[in-house]
C-alpha cells in the first residue's frame, strides 16, 4: 500500500492520461468539493465538456476558483490530464500566488486498459494514437515535475498502486497550533550571552551548565516555552554561548525558534557561498573559530533546520524574525520566507544607507497576535495587535521578552553597548521613514489625522482588552464623527454605555439595589458607593485655564454629549466652560494638580435643558394623547354600564390604565424645569477623569466626589452636589440602608441611583479583569417613562424579565476598557491619532443593536 503525504493545505494536481482513472481517484480520496474538474469547467462555458476549443476559457475559470479556494486556506485537487507543461505552470503560478505548496499525484495506468475503458464512453470519440501520444507526454513529465516547482511528486504505476494508495495529510512545519503556552518570547539577542542569561534568571528560568560551567540548556519550573525571534548571532560578544543554550533548549523541548536574516547569512558562509562580511558577520566568525568543528557543524545544521515562522496556540499567536502579514501567516513559499527574514522594504534608503521599510504593522487587521523583532527600538510598543522586542540590547539598548498570554514585558539592561549601530538606536524606531515609526505614526504632524486609521476592519490591542471593529460599525462612527462631533482634538475620552443591574424578581419591580448589591458581591467587591442618578444630559467637560488656550479647539475647551456632539452650541458652551473655569480657579485646582486643563464627567440639569424635542415628541405626545382617549373611554364605557351592559372587566382594565397613564405623565414631567440659555441650569460633577500628565481614575470615588464639592462651594448657584452613600456590602444593616434611601429616593421622583465599585473607576477584580464601573438602579415609575405606562403590569413585567444583559454588559465593559486607554494616551501625550483611535472605536461599539430601553 502506497501513503501519499499531502500536506494539509495544498494544490493538488493530478496527472495521466485519459482513463488512467483520475476522477475516480478524486471521488475516492477528496470530498466534491474539492476537486475541480477540467471536464466540468469546459461544459460550464461551453455546455460540452469534451469541447476542447473550450480549454483555455475553461481553465482560466478554473484558475480563478482554484485561487479562491486557496485565499480562504482550502486544499484544492485540480482533475484533469496535465500532461503538458504549459499547462502545469498555470497551476504552479496558481500555487505561488497563494503561498501553497504544489502537489502532483501521477497516475501511471496501462495503456491497454486506459484504451479500454476509453472505448467504453460514449462521450469520447478520438482514436487510440491520441491515447499514445498522451502515454509518450507521460513518461516525459513525470522527471519533469520537480523541476517545474511541484513539491511534491508521487508516482503510482499499476492499477494495484493506485488502487491500494491512501492520502495522510501532514501538517506544515510551521503549524504548531497545538502548542498553547505559556511563552516567554525574546526579541534579537546578537550575541549577548549574559544579557540572555539574565533575562532568562529573570523570567524565573534555572539554567543548566556544562562541565565547563557554559550554559547549555535551561528550564522554566512552571512549564513554560521560550521562543526566541532569531538573530542570535553577529555583533555581540558571544554569539557561540548563545547558540549553544539556544541550540541546548530547543533539543531539550524547552524552547523553539525562528530564523533570523543574520543566521541565514551565516549559514550561507559556513556553506562557501559568497557573501559580504559585514553587519557584525566577522566577529560571529572569529569566535566560531575558537570553537570545535563538530560544534560548528551542529550549529549549521541547526540553522538550516529552523523554520520561517510559526502558527501557535489555537492560531491567536504568530512568531516571526521581521513580523508577517495576515495573508502569509501558515503559508510556506519562499516569499513567505523572504518576508518572515527581512520584511518588505520600498525600494529606498535612509540617510544612513539602511533599507526603508513598508510599515506593514500599521496595515495590519488580523486576529493574530505577531511578535517579532528585526528592527530595534527604544521601546515596544503595540501596533494593530503586533508588537516588535527586538529593542537594541547589542547596542546598548535592553534585551526584552514577552510572557505570553500574559502580555506582560520583561527587560534588561545591556552592559555595554558592543556594537555601534548605524542608525542611532535613539531614534532607530524614531527615524520619519523607519517602518517602526510609521506604523506609530510618529512621522506626523502633532494634530493630524489620517482616514484609514478608523476605516474598514480593525483589531485593536488597547492594554485593557482586545476588539475587532468591524468595518459596519466603523462606517456608522465615521457618520457621527465626521458630521457632528466637536472637532477630534477636543474629544480625548467618551463615556462608556451603562448597563443596569440584574433583574429584580420582587413584586412590582424590574430594577431593585438588591441586585446590584449581589452583583458586585459576586464580583469580589466589598465596598460600594451609590450615587444619587440625576435625570439630566451626559456633559463632558474638557476645560482650559485659559479661555484663548486652543490646544484642544478654538473656545479653550469643550463641553460635548455622550456622542462627541457639541452640548448647546458655541456660545452657550463658551459661557459654560466659564462657569467652570472660575470655580476652578476658585478650588484652587489648577496649583492642585499643576494643570492648565482639566477634563470632567458630569451630568448637566435639568433633562428638559437638552432633551426638549425628545420628551415633547416622544414622551409627552404619549401622554396627551392618552389623557385625551381614556376618559373619553372610561365615559363611554360608564354610560354603557347604565344601560345594563357588562363592561365591569373592560372598565376596571381601562381605568388602570388611565391611572398608569398618569403616573407615566407625572413621571416625566418631573423632569422638566424652565431653563433660558444658562439661567435654571447646573452642572453635577462626578470624576475628575484627567489633568496635564496625569489620570484619575484610580482615585476612589469618594475622593472624586470630595473635589465635585468644592466645585459646589465654589460656585453653589450653578454646581449641583450628588447625594451618596458609601455601604460596605458585608454590613446587613448598611445594604437595608440602602436599599431605604434608594426607595425614599425615588418615590420622590428621582430617577435611581448608581451603583460603583468604591475603589474607582478603574477597580479590577482579584483575577485582576476591570468590573463594571457602575450598574444603574432605576426607579419603579421612573421606567414608565422607558418601557412605557403599563410596564408594571404583572403579564409585562414577566416577560420584561426575560430581557438579556450580556450584550449591554460586554459593550458597556469594552467600552470603559477603551476610555482608560484613551486618557492613558491623553496623559502620556502621545499623538492625536493614537487616541483618536480609542475614542472612535467607542463610538464605533455603540452602533452594535442593543436593546435601547437597556
Amino acid at each position: 500500500m502506497s501513503v501519499l503525504d499531502v500536506p494539509e493545505l495544498a494544490l493538488v494536481a493530478l496527472v495521466g492520461i485519459s482513463g488512467s482513472g483520475k476522477s475516480t481517484f478524486a471521488r475516492r480520496h477528496f470530498t466534491p468539493t474539492q476537486v475541480l474538474s477540467s471536464d466540468a469547467f469546459r461544459a460550464m462555458v461551453a455546455d460540452d465538456e469534451n469541447d476542447q476549443s473550450a480549454s483555455a476559457e475553461a481553465f482560466d475559470v478554473l484558475h480563478y476558483v482554484a485561487g479562491k479556494r486557496l485565499r480562504a486556506g482550502r486544499l484544492t485537487v485540480v482533475d484533469a490530464t496535465n500532461l503538458q507543461s504549459h499547462a502545469r505552470a498555470g497551476l504552479v503560478r496558481v500555487a505561488r500566488e497563494h503561498d501553497v505548496l504544489p502537489v502532483a499525484i501521477v497516475l501511471d495506468a496501462p495503456e491497454p486498459l486506459c484504451w479500454e475503458r476509453t472505448q467504453a464512453r460514449t462521450d469520447r470519440t478520438f482514436g487510440r494514437q491520441v491515447l499514445g501520444r498522451m502515454q509518450r507526454d507521460l513518461r516525459r513529465s513525470v522527471g519533469q515535475l520537480a523541476r517545474e516547482g511541484f513539491r511534491k511528486v508521487h508516482v503510482l504505476r499499476g492499477i494495484e498502486e493506485i488502487d491500494a494508495a491512501t492520502i495522510r495529510y501532514e501538517r506544515l512545519f510551521n503549524d504548531r497550533k497545538e502548542l498553547t503556552g505559556p511563552f516567554d518570547i525574546v526579541g534579537d539577542v546578537h550575541g549577548c550571552r549574559a544579557e540572555l542569561e539574565t533575562l532568562l534568571t529573570r523570567l524565573g528560568w534555572a539554567l543548566h551548565r556544562d562541565a565547563e560551567g557554559r550554559p547549555v540548556d535551561a528550564s522554566h519550573p512552571a512549564g513554560r516555552t521560550a521562543i526566541f525571534v532569531g538573530d542570535l548571532v553577529d555583533r555581540g560578544p558571544d554569539s557561540p554561548g548563545v547558540l549553544r543554550l539556544v541550540m541546548g533548549m530547543v533539543a531539550a523541548g524547552h524552547a523553539i525558534c525562528v530564523p533570523g536574516n543574520h543566521e541565514q547569512k551565516l549559514l550561507r558562509k559556513l556553506r562557501g557561498r559568497n557573501v559580504q562580511v559585514t553587519h557584525g558577520l566577522a566577529e560571529t566568525l572569529a569566535q566560531l573559530d575558537g570553537e570545535e568543528p563538530a560544534f560548528v557543524a551542529e550549529a549549521s545544521a541547526f540553522i538550516d533546520g529552523l523554520v520561517s515562522h510559526y502558527v501557535l496556540d489555537g492560531g491567536r499567536l504568530v512568531v516571526a524574525h521581521a513580523g508577517l502579514k495576515e495573508e502569509y501567516q501558515g503559508r510556506a513559499s519562499g516569499r513567505v520566507r523572504a518576508f518572515a527574514l527581512f520584511g518588505e522594504t520600498t525600494g529606498e534608503t535612509d540617510e544612513y544607507g539602511l533599507p526603508v521599510r513598508y510599515p506593514w504593522a500599521r496595515d495590519y487587521r488580523g486576529s493574530a497576535m505577531v511578535v517579532y523583532g528585526h528592527t530595534p527600538t527604544p521601546t515596544p510598543e503595540w501596533v494593530n495587535n503586533t508588537i516588535c522586542i527586538d529593542t537594541g540590547c547589542v547596542f546598548g539598548g535592553t534585551l526584552t521578552a514577552l510572557r505570553y498570554p500574559e502580555r506582560d514585558l520583561v527587560s534588561v539592561p545591556a552592559a555595554k553597548e558592543y556594537y555601534a549601530p548605524a542608525r542611532p538606536l535613539a531614534v532607530a524606531g524614531t527615524d520619519g521613514r523607519d517602518a517602526h515609526r510609521l506604523a506609530n505614526g510618529a512621522d506626523r504632524a502633532e494634530g493630524s489625522l489620517d482616514l484609514g486609521d478608523v476605516t474598514g476592519r480593525r483589531h485593536l490591542d488597547y492594554g485593557y482588552g482586545t476588539l475587532t471593529v468591524e468595518a459596519e460599525q466603523a462606517a456608522a462612527a465615521l457618520e457621527v464623527m465626521s458630521r457632528f462631533a466637536v472637532d477630534p482634538r477636543a474629544l480625548p475620552w467618551l463615556p462608556p454605555t451603562m448597563a443596569p443591574c440584574s433583574t429584580s424578581e420582587l413584586d412590582g419591580f424590574l430594577e431593585h439595589p438588591a441586585q446590584a448589591f449581589a452583583d458586585y458581591r459576586a464580583a469580589g467587591v466589598d465596598r460600594v458607593i451609590c450615587e444619587e442618578k440625576h435625570m439630566g444630559s451626559r456633559a463632558v467637560v474638557l476645560v482650559c485655564q485659559r479661555a484663548d488656550d486652543d490646544r484642544f479647539g478654538p473656545a479653550g475647551g469643550a463641553v460635548y454629549t455622550r456622542t462627541g456632539r457639541p452640548f448647546f452650541g458655541a456660545p452657550l458652551d463658551a459661557a459654560l466652560l466659564d462657569r467652570v473655569r472660575a470655580a476652578a480657579t476658585v478650588a484652587g485646582l489648577w496649583t492642585e494638580f499643576d494643570s492648565d486643563w482639566l477634563l470632567l464627567d458630569t451630568e448637566l440639569l435639568p433633562w428638559s435643558a437638552k432633551a426638549t424635542g425628545l420628551i415633547r415628541e416622544q414622551y409627552a405626545s404619549v401622554g396627551a394623547a392618552g389623557r385625551a382617549a381614556l376618559p373619553a373611554v372610561l365615559d363611554a364605557l360608564d354610560r354603557t354600564a347604565a344601560r345594563g351592559v357588562p363592561v365591569d372587566e373592560l372598565r376596571v382594565r381601562m381605568a388602570r390604565r388611565n391611572a398608569d397613564l398618569l403616573r407615566y405623565t407625572d413621571a416625566y414631567r418631573a423632569y422638566v424645569h424652565p431653563s433660558q440659555g444658562l439661567d435654571g441650569v447646573t452642572l453635577a460633577p462626578f470624576v475628575l477623569l484627567a489633568s496635564a500628565g496625569a489620570t484619575h481614575t484610580g482615585r476612589d470615588h469618594g475622593w472624586h466626589l470630595a473635589l465635585a464639592d468644592r466645585l459646589h462651594a465654589a460656585d453653589p448657584g450653578f454646581f449641583t452636589r450628588t447625594r451618596h452613600r458609601v455601604v460596605n456590602l458585608a454590613d446587613e444593616a448598611a445594604v437595608a440602608e440602602a436599599i431605604d434611601w434608594w426607595l425614599a429616593l425615588t418615590g420622590d421622583g428621582g430617577e435611581g441611583m448608581v451603583v460603583k465599585p468604591y475603589a474607582g473607576p478603574a477597580a479590577r477584580d482579584q483575577r485582576g479583569r476591570l468590573l463594571q464601573p457602575g450598574v444603574k438602579c432605576r426607579g419603579r415609575e421612573y421606567l414608565r417613562i422607558i418601557y412605557g405606562p403599563e410596564y408594571t403590569e404583572p403579564e409585562q413585567l414577566a416577560q420584561l424579565r426575560n430581557r438579556s444583559l450580556g450584550r449591554k454588559r460586554g459593550m458597556a465593559l469594552r467600552e470603559h476598557g477603551l476610555g482608560l486607554a484613551a486618557l492613558d494616551r491623553l496623559a502620556e501625550d502621545a499623538p492625536l491619532w493614537r487616541r483618536h483611535e480609542l475614542v472612535f472605536a467607542i463610538l464605533a461599539c455603540e452602533s452594535e443593536p442593543v436593546d435601547p430601553r437597556l
